[in-house]
């Protein structure tokens, strides 16, 4: 992916890259027609992810487009649950091309995690498709899609997505994004994953193919039993093995931290567990290292405020705005490695303030009802 190789970054440059990249990779999207056009149909769904709003609400702002119910009908068309993993393998495509030239391919931290969004629906047909958890917001089933996240040097890429069905084991989620992984040719030198992935079948998994990682453990069992809450013992980190309930032997290391009580404002000891797999790390510094991993919780803050607002049933269209919103956050950061970069010796180093996400939006807002123009008079009804 290129950027017309000039003096300036302009807010056309931004919207003409973003909608060559989903032209290029989003074949689901391709609409040739007298009313619906292919550009159309993107500016609109980018419009509408950059301002957080529904397609109704972005059609019936922009002049030169169909209404929303047209649209929408053509989307639904387009996006069907049967293709989610057709979806899922053209967002994954997109996604590839916006990783910086720059950024090597080996010796990287990499970290793995679920993302949830709050489902309300009472209809079986969708909670078909939504997953179980902890309460949160109101509700215990979500939407749920989980990325594969490189760092490098103050640069965070999302190098893949897949969409998590109920009924779906961690194990798979994790083949799939590390078999994507290796296909855009990427290996880490140490895997962070969360506490979602943490089961006897994942750690069994990344120990056979000799995968460098750290999971957080949950805390279970009783402290006289057999579970990892027997080995929360002491005031001092420290390292040790723990054999499972099936048998499977692991390193893991134990961190003591004090945390303040919400309602007695008293200080607690809280256990912080880590399995970890072929690494030589003391556990002071697993859980130092293990913090690097919270990189990831920010693409899904910027996921938040680059999503569309939907109340459709569309199962497809759901999953088509969470993986959308991880795509513009790549956008940015490749153009913001691509245009902030500061020259001269020493490591790779960014301008950071020169181009926020804010800025971003700003551009790709503008741009569009550039392009589209905005209606901004109503005829006055009057008796």
């Amino acid at each position: 992916m290129q950027i017309v190789a000039k003096s300036k970054l302009e807010a056309e440059d931004v919207r003409e890259l973003a909608e060559e990249l989903l032209r290029k990779q989003m074949v689901c999207l391709q609409a040739e027609g007298y009313k619906i056009t292919t550009d159309r149909v993107l500016n609109v769904l980018m419009k509408a992810a950059v301002e957080q709003r529904s397609i109704d609400a972005v059609c019936a702002d922009l002049e030169n487009v169909v209404d929303g119910n047209t649209l929408r009908e053509a989307i639904n068309r387009s996006l069907k649950v049967e293709d989610v993993r057709q979806h899922e393998a053209e967002f994954n495509a997109a996604l590839a091309e916006c990783i910086p030239a720059q950024m090597p391919r080996r010796g990287l931290e990499m970290a793995i995690d679920f993302h949830n969004e709050p489902f309300y629906g009472k209809t079986e047909a969708l909670r078909d498709y939504t997953c179980r958890g902890e309460a949160q917001d109101g509700t215990t089933y979500f939407w749920r899609i989980a990325s594969l996240y490189v760092i490098w040097r103050g640069v965070r890429i999302t190098l893949a997505l897949t969409y998590g069905l109920p009924k779906e084991s961690p194990l798979n989620v994790v083949k799939r994004l590390l078999e994507r992984r290796k296909a855009v040719g990427f290996r880490a030198s140490v895997l962070y994953l969360d506490k979602g992935f943490c089961c006897v079948e994942v750690v069994k998994y990344l120990q056979a193919i000799h995968e460098s990682a750290v999971l957080a453990c949950t805390v279970r069992g009783k402290a006289d039993g057999h579970g990892t809450r027997a080995l929360c013992r002491g005031r001092q980190a420290y390292r040790t093995t723990h054999t499972f309930s099936d048998g499977t032997l692991a390193d893991v290391a134990l961190v003591p931290t004090l945390k303040r009580d919400k309602k007695t404002k008293k200080k607690r000891r809280t256990w912080l567990v880590y399995v970890i797999i072929h690494l030589d790390w003391s556990a002071k510094k697993t859980q130092q290292r293990y913090r690097h991993r919270f990189g990831i919780e920010s693409s899904y803050r910027q996921l938040r405020e680059l999503r569309a607002h939907t109340n459709s049933r569309n199962v497809a269209l759901r999953f088509f705005f969470l993986g959308l919103a991880l795509l513009l956050v790549n956008i940015w950061t490749y153009l913001r490695c691509r245009c902030t970069r500061l020259l001269g010796f020493g490591p790779f180093r960014l301008e950071v303030k020169a181009f926020r996400l804010s800025r971003f939006v700003v551009f790709l807002r503008r741009a569009i009802e550039r392009v589209f123009g905005t209606i901004e008079s109503l005829p006055v009804y009057a008796a």
